[in-house]
């Protein structure tokens, strides 16, 4: 009754016998048929998106990083799961678990990060940044960023016991100043994880040289990464520890 009166004509001829249609019910039902098909359809894609992983992600991460972990572990990952992109951005570290906290990004391949009751953190492996050299001393150049804090710290740790470095070769490229280093430009500041693909033309200098502890971790916050997506993605980038 509703429905014919919101509509302004009659769909059922009403009798003692029982109800038919009339010319315009018929073409209603017929219409409604043809929109619960639709609805099926559009039931079970919804249903279908809300079940295999798929949408558009962002991961930040220091390129040495990017380039030391991510192409072993990503190319199957994405062959897998063809309707998940990623847009990958390298930053420091520092800076990069300050835009997942502010969701500027979805995931962060981050050193050493700063807790935060937002983020998520999972420990995915240790490394140790020191100095390494081709020669068996230090030498009297040191290459380094200067933006890095491990890179910081361990060359005032190192001026306190005395030694100075007479000349400085800077670069935000951690690949560039370990190739510099393996060909005799100087000694470098360099996480142990790059340095080892390196040898035997890079090495530790003799002596007590002083390191600093690095962990990986993946950072994330939970409350927005549930999807099928972001769940398929966490266990890829869990696999990198």
């Amino acid at each position: 009754v509703r429905l014919e009166q919101r509509l302004d004509t009659a769909l059922l001829i009403r009798s003692k016998s029982g109800v038919e249609l009339t010319r315009e019910g018929k073409l209603l039902a017929t219409r409604i048929r043809g929109f619960l098909l639709e609805w099926d359809s559009i039931e079970a894609a919804i249903k279908h998106e809300r079940e295999e992983p798929a949408g558009r992600f962002t991961l930040g991460c220091h390129v040495s990083i990017a380039l030391n972990w991510l192409p072993a572990h990503l190319p199957g990952f994405l062959k897998r799961w063809p309707r998940l992109e990623l847009e990958i951005s390298h930053d420091l570290s520092r800076r990069i678990t300050e835009q997942v906290v502010s969701h500027q990004l979805d995931f962060g391949l981050v050193i050493n990060p700063v807790r935060h009751p937002d983020l998520v953190l999972i420990d995915l492996g240790k490394d140790v940044f020191t100095f390494w050299g081709r020669d068996e001393a230090l030498s009297d150049t040191v290459l380094y960023d200067p933006d890095l804090l491990q890179s910081q710290t361990l060359l005032r740790k190192l001026e306190k016991r005395g030694h100075r470095f007479t000349r400085r070769f800077t670069s935000s490229s951690l690949d560039l100043l370990g190739r510099m280093a393996a060909n005799g430009a100087g000694t470098a500041i360099l996480p142990s994880h790059l340095a080892l693909q390196m040898r035997p033309s890079l090495r530790k200098p003799r002596g007590d040289s002083p390191a600093l502890p690095d962990t990986l971790c993946l950072a994330y916050r939970a409350d927005a990464q549930r999807s099928p997506g972001a769940r398929a993605l966490i266990s890829a980038l869990k696999a990198i520890g």
